[in-house]
Formats: C-alpha cells, sequence, structure tokens
C-alpha cells in the first residue's frame, strides 16, 4: 500500500511550479492520452468533459467514456474548457495548453484558479518552441509515459492503481521486445512510419528518429530510414522511395482533418503512385496499420510496439 498524498502538492510540470490542494473533482482533458490514463486509474468520474481524439477509446473504458461529455473531437475553444468548470485541466499536448497554445496558455487557466497538467512524454526530451509538432532534443523514453502515469497517480490520491497500471505496461513493454527477439529478424531491417499528410501526394508527415516511433524501431531492432530530430518532419516520396524501407507503418484513425488521414486512401495511395507503388515495402505488402494514437508519445506506444512486433511475426523476410 503506497503512502496517501500529502496535500498540497508541489509539483515542476513541464518547466512550470504547479501546487495541488486537494485531490481533482472536475477534470477536462485536451487530448485522448491524459483521458484514457485517468480511465486507466479508475478515475472516469472525475473527467467532466474531453477533447481532441485519434481513435476509439480503449475497450474497457467504452462505456465510462460514452457517459462523458465529449467537448470536441479535435481542439476545444477556451471558453468550452472553461465553461466545464475543471479544478485541473489535463493535457497530452504542450502546443494545445502551452506558451503559445491553441487553446489557452497555462496562465490564462490559472488565472481563474484551474490548474493544469501536462503529460511530460510531450516535454521531456523535447522542444516544443520549434514550431509545428516540436523537435525531441534526445530519445523518448517510456520512462516519461510512467512518470506521467506516477504523477497523476498522486495528484488524485491513486498510487496504488498508478503503480499497477505501469507494472502492467512494463509487462507489455518487455513481452513485445522478447516476441521480437524471437524472430531472428534481418539485421538492416528498416521502416518508416507514414501518420498523414495535408493532402495525398504531398510530402508526408513521417516519424523522426527520437519521437516514439523512433522508440519502437530501437526496441525492435529496426533503422529508421528517416533521420530527423523532429517529431514529425515532411518529407518527399521520392527521397522515402530512395530510401526503400523494407516495412512501412502507416496510421489508423478517426480523425479527418487531412484527406490521409483516411487509413484506405493511404492504402491506395500506395498501390497507384507510380513512384511509391515500386518501393520493395508495398510489392511485398509489409504495410503495418497501428492506431494513430499510439504513434505519439503516450500509453498507447507500449501497445503500438505489440502490434509491431505481432506484425512482422507474420512476415517474411530475405536474408
Amino acid at each position: 500500500m503506497a503512502d496517501a498524498t500529502d496535500y498540497p502538492l508541489s509539483l515542476t510540470n513541464c518547466g512550470m511550479e504547479i501546487s495541488i490542494a486537494s485531490a481533482p473533482e472536475r477534470t477536462v482533458t485536451v487530448g485522448q492520452s491524459a483521458t484514457e490514463i485517468l480511465y486507466s486509474l479508475g478515475l472516469a468520474d472525475r473527467v467532466t468533459g474531453t477533447s481532441v481524439w485519434f481513435n476509439p477509446v480503449l475497450p474497457p473504458f467504452a462505456e465510462a467514456n460514452e457517459a462523458t461529455e465529449r467537448i470536441a473531437d479535435d481542439d476545444p475553444s477556451f471558453e468550452a474548457v472553461v465553461n466545464k468548470r475543471p479544478d485541473l485541466v489535463a493535457v497530452q499536448y504542450e502546443w494545445h495548453v502551452g506558451p503559445t497554445g491553441s487553446v489557452a496558455t497555462r496562465e490564462q487557466f490559472h488565472e481563474l484558479g484551474i490548474n493544469t497538467y501536462i503529460i511530460p512524454a510531450d516535454c521531456d526530451t523535447k522542444d516544443n518552441s520549434t514550431g509545428g509538432d516540436g523537435t525531441r532534443t534526445a530519445a523518448f523514453s517510456t520512462d516519461s509515459v510512467y512518470k506521467g502515469i506516477t504523477e497523476l497517480a498522486q495528484i488524485y490520491d491513486v498510487q496504488d492503481a498508478g503503480e499497477t497500471l505501469v507494472a502492467d505496461l512494463i509487462d507489455r513493454e518487455e513481452r513485445a521486445i522478447a516476441l521480437a527477439n524471437s524472430l531472428d529478424l534481418p539485421d538492416d531491417l528498416s521502416a518508416a512510419f507514414w501518420f498523414s499528410s495535408t493532402d495525398l501526394g504531398v510530402s508526408p508527415f513521417v516519424a523522426g528518429q527520437l519521437g516514439a516511433p523512433g522508440y519502437m524501431m530501437d526496441k525492435l531492432g529496426i533503422r529508421n530510414v528517416i533521420e530527423s530530430d523532429e517529431e514529425w518532419p515532411t518529407v518527399g516520396w521520392e527521397s522515402i522511395a530512395r530510401a526503400d524501407p523494407d516495412v512501412l507503418v502507416i496510421a489508423s484513425m478517426d480523425r479527418r482533418r487531412f484527406p490521409a488521414d483516411d487509413i484506405e486512401a493511404k492504402r491506395e495511395f500506395l498501390r497507384s503512385d507510380p513512384v511509391t507503388r515500386e518501393m520493395m515495402a508495398v510489392k511485398n505488402d509489409h504495410i503495418i496499420e497501428m492506431d494513430a494514437h499510439a504513434m505519439s508519445a503516450t500509453m498507447r506506444t507500449i501497445y503500438g510496439l505489440e502490434t509491431l512486433a505481432e506484425a512482422l511475426a507474420t512476415m517474411a523476410f530475405e536474408e
């Protein structure tokens, strides 16, 4: 049994000192990751509004999520969040609630007496001042996910639930790596992760070296053909085709901000475009679908690691 939280609780969160007077009763989440962590900690009844969704909620929480108001599928307005009268706003991406937040700055919330907590996976080893999706200053580690779970458990005084969740995720992580190690994959196996594109045919958003997909590839002994440290750089298809990755991992999502958000549109483009259809990954159908949310630095990254290892187990590669 973990020690109870001693309030007021002071934490340094993404470079800002926050003080929690008592366990929050009303929380609005800006980001699916924050929502699913709170649900996983048994705190669905404390979540009064959610926003920014990529994929359906994890199946065990479908009923709880149905009962929670979704104030926006994508970015909520500042007013929509404040109108729920939260005592804490839990955030997945700093660019939503941060120095130049698309929803608001942290100070705007704090001036109204509303605390903010940003999941550390989006700011530890990451510089979000570079614009876009930010740039990693060092490789993402699942330690930052476990840190976020542990701190949220402490904020809500549910430390035992936090320890149980972290232990389960560490176990899943280790089993996925063990599966990949048992496959005798080629030493030079390479891959690229395609999240989306503003339009089909234009340079896609692909995973850089140091984000969550980079972590997956590193753990499974796969070389990322994209060498950028940006989280999601845009790279031309001609450059990707020249690198000719053995495997393409493509994001599946409910979001429809861009045409290439549609998984079937991605597949059709890869099969029909004169450049992409010549890639070995396309010719060999070494295309893996993965939840878009798993490609971000989230709890679901461990699930993505499982998806990747299990898919590789079904594929044959020439030595």
